[in-house]
């Protein structure tokens, strides 16, 4: 038996559960995600309760050839042939399984944890240890009270190392994480203010992740951070560093930038010893001497670590999705390689719908810790469980192992650069290709071929923080209240498919669009969701009825030549959407419409009423709400009529993204989840973190120059230099969205970490921002706006709102998507 395998009766007695076994089958998987089934005969699904119910998606689950479920209670519906384990509750259940197996295993233990630079810590680790140990790690950053158990699971008895990060949000999450991952060794990285929501205050947090490393015979720290809490380490023997306290073991006296590395000098045994680290930027340098600490503290010799520490790596944590070649998508994902990672990579892949055919171009794996008859047999049930149509293989192990990949089109490679020389002759063409390989293959030239070129201006979207920010109001809402997620005017500027592709794998109830013409795309795009086009035309009703959209009917006019429609093409019962006018005064029916209204839809049997609505005009606003309690009753009126009329009940929904949170009482059957989604909402405080900012717009700088008292900047010499000093001009225009607005000093850009203002007119495709005392290179990055320097701020300055700049931003500036 595998050493991560168990029978139904073994894992019932382990998790104490109630239930019968129908057939004591041998699992080896645990399933978390029904969307996310892999190798279904042998998994284990845990049918957990969050912010989505998992006892929802049993039977997706079953279908998918699941067979053994640990639940809370039972199905309703009976399902043959299928092991049902209960348990009082099933996260703890996965907790418990996992500890039992960790316990089987007597291998050395890294414990990471910290408010940031856990998980660049933790993959260095594995770079500098996975040298000369078989190491097991969470893949990416599996760090939650699910992703730990998940983590430990991976354990064999060929690993001798295992590092694994422990994240926390709450007060008495680090006691349960403990007690899986067991460490023998703690490693604390940077202290700081991120994640103190859910705690008492900053100390609260710390003492709670310090609860990690009791009992640990090892805990390596940054003395000059950890100072005000080192009486609550309790391990057998601490390692600290400092860069200010000459009494710790690995004290960094001198610090020095060689062109793009970092050079460090430190007393440790009384000896003066060096380390190269090949980044510059703070955060790096202090996670890397975080890993020189551990290295020494773990007995390697100072020569070795110094070595092994100037070949690390960066780390990219995140798939970034872009446009390619020949209607094209590329996820890259060019810089690392494991079975894990894998898989995760693959799950994203899947969600993506724009094209029929997946292609996988993926590298040899290394240092798996398994043998490569089994990691590629792995490789291969993936490959068939994700429905990849073209499999592009690269390296010597993937070459002699061809008939495990179960497909007709597949090719292999013995290198990058045979695979370079054929790669025209390959035809991509309207197809998803996730490009996976490990560092040492070079794969970013693969990725730089098939990828668009465009200018240097780029909006970075961040489809983790989307995700965050659906959940954020999820969980804000009475349980079965649906959601229609607001994706119109390409996604309030942050793209198409890409977002709603995200928005129906997590299982969103509608979307919504303006016209007619955006919801054609999605649709021919592989999205599925019923979409409702908000502002229907009378035009395109023969393209609404193909692609079936659901459209919005806000006048008698447009509901009779609907009808007219539906009756001259034989349509019957077509999904509608009634919109009521309780105050906006945009579109709608009014108060004194509702009689006629309801009069014509009692006897249409072309239509079927699926929702009636309205809008808030100001639910963000505490001074107008008097008035949103009148259009609240005014709904409520209209609404009652319209069903007593239909002689059946519709989905009501008034609540945009603020009445979400300011209005719970009028949440109704639906929200409406628009600006929140990408990270703004009025009703919100910008420190709320809560809610997470999905957009980034950066560009470069093209050129700088010393320019003297007096000398006039740009068109219309509208800028003038007071003082001697220089200039910066930058990849971005009014052209690309950045609004003549924001000339003549009222915008201000982020460089190298400082705010520099714009200095003379905004150019159509260039701007020019004063830079006098910042230092600054050509090609250096330049932050229009981020999740620090905010939207909201850039709306202030010219006086508009974040909707206004987000719908700017031109389509010629490349957008590309992450998800971790």
């Amino acid at each position: 038996m595998l050493s991560n395998q168990y029978s139904i009766q073994q894992v019932k007695d382990i998790i104490k559960a109630d239930g019968d076994i129908i057939n004591d089958d041998a699992i080896s998987i645990l399933l978390t995600d029904s969307r996310r089934i892999t190798n279904a005969a042998d998994g284990l699904f845990f049918a957990l309760s969050g912010r989505r119910n998992g006892h929802a998606f049993i039977a997706e689950a079953y279908a998918a050839g699941v067979r053994n479920f640990v639940v809370k209670q039972g199905p309703e519906i009976k399902l043959p042939s299928a092991n049902f384990l209960i348990v009082p509750d099933v996260l703890t259940a996965l907790q418990q399984l996992a500890t039992y197996h960790r316990e089987r295993f007597d291998l050395e233990v890294i414990g990471v944890t910290g408010s940031n630079g856990k998980t660049i810590v933790k993959e260095w680790l594995y770079q500098l240890f996975a040298i000369d140990k078989n190491v097991v790690r969470n893949p990416k950053s599996y760090n939650s009270q699910i992703g730990v158990p998940l983590s430990v699971w991976q354990i064999t008895e060929k690993n001798d190392l295992g590092i694994f990060e422990a994240g926390i949000s709450m007060p008495g999450e680090m006691g349960r994480l403990k007690e899986i991952i067991k460490p023998s060794i703690g490693v604390l990285t940077h202290l700081g203010p991120a994640h103190n929501e859910g705690f008492e205050d900053f100390k609260d947090k710390i003492r709670e992740k310090l609860k990690l490393f009791v009992g640990c015979k090892l805990v390596i720290y940054n003395y000059d951070q950890v100072t005000p809490f080192k009486d609550e380490i309790v391990a057998d023997k601490c390692f600290t560093w400092s860069r200010t306290f000459r009494q710790a073991d690995l004290y960094v006296f001198s610090e020095t930038v060689i062109s793009k590395s970092y050079y460090l000098r430190a007393i440790y045994n009384e000896q003066e010893i060096e380390c190269l680290v090949p980044f510059t930027d703070q955060a790096s340098v202090e996670n890397a001497v975080t890993c020189w600490a551990t290295m020494l503290a773990m007995g390697c010799s100072a020569v070795e670590a110094d070595k092994r520490i100037e070949r690390l790596s960066a780390v990219s944590m995140r798939l970034e999705l872009k446009t390619g070649t020949n209607d094209c998508s590329v996820i890259d994902d060019s810089y690392n390689s494991d079975i894990q990672s894998l898989e995760i990579a693959l799950n994203f892949l899947n969600q993506q719908n724009q094209h029929k055919k997946r292609t996988l171009i993926l590298s040899d794996i290394f240092q798996s810790g398994l043998p490569e008859d089994v990691l590629y047999a792995q490789v291969a049930d993936l490959v068939k469980s994700k429905s990849i149509d073209r499999f592009i293989g690269v390296g010597e192990a993937l070459m002699k192992r061809q008939e495990m990949i179960q497909l007709a089109d597949k090719h292999f490679f013995a290198d990058t650069n045979a695979l370079l020389a054929q790669l025209q002759n390959l035809r991509f063409r309207d197809e998803t290709i996730l490009i996976k390989g490990s560092r040492s293959f070079e794969f970013e030239r693969i990725s730089r071929l098939l990828s668009q070129k465009n200018h240097e201006t780029v909006m970075e979207i961040n489809l983790n923080a989307l995700l965050n920010n659906l959940n954020y109001y999820k969980a804000k809402l009475k349980p079965g209240v649906k959601v229609m997620a607001m994706v119109k005017a390409f996604s309030y500027g942050s793209g198409t498919f890409e977002l709603a592709n995200m928005l129906q794998y997590n299982k969103v109830d509608y979307l919504a669009v303006a016209y007619v013409d955006e919801g054609v795309s999605l649709r021919q795009t592989g999205i599925t969701v019923p979409i409702v086009v908000m502002n229907t035309e009378y035009s395109a009703f023969e393209k609404m009825v193909e692609y079936k959209l659901q459209p919005v009917m806000y006048s008698f006019a447009l509901l009779d030549e609907f009808v007219k429609y539906a009756q001259l093409n034989e349509v019957s019962s077509y999904p509608v959407h009634i919109k009521i006018d309780t105050g906006m005064h945009r579109l709608g029916f009014e108060d004194f419409e509702i009689d006629t209204l309801c009069d014509m839809l009692e006897i249409n049997k072309y239509i079927r009423v699926t929702s009636v609505f309205s809008h808030l005009v100001a639910s963000d606003a505490a001074e107008h709400d008097g008035f949103t309690s009148i259009q609240i009753s005014r709904f409520e009126a209209a609404f009652k009529k319209i069903e007593e009329a239909l002689g059946y009940t519709v989905i009501k929904h008034l609540c945009n993204t603020s009445g979400i949170t300011r209005w719970p009482a009028a949440q109704y059957d639906m929200v409406r989840l628009g600006i929140g989604l990408y990270g703004v909402d009025a009703a919100i405080s910008p420190t709320d973190n809560g809610l997470q900012p999905i957009a980034s717009l950066k560009t470069s700088v093209s050129q700088v120059r010393k320019v003297i008292a007096g000398d006039t900047v740009g068109y219309s010499r509208k800028g003038m230099m007071a003082d001697n000093g220089k200039i910066a001009t930058v990849r971005i225009g009014y052209a690309d969205g950045y609004l003549r607005a924001f000339g003549n000093g009222v915008g201000k850009m982020l460089v190298n970490g400082s705010l520099a203002p714009t200095i003379g007119n905004i150019s159509m495709d260039m701007t020019m921002i004063d830079v006098t005392g910042i230092p600054v290179e050509e090609g250096d990055e330049v932050i229009i706006f981020n999740n620090v320097y905010r939207i909201e701020e850039l709306a202030t300055q010219i006086g508009t709102i974040p909707y206004e700049i987000l719908t700017n931003i031109s389509q010629r500036v490349k957008r590309v998507y992450f998800y971790e």
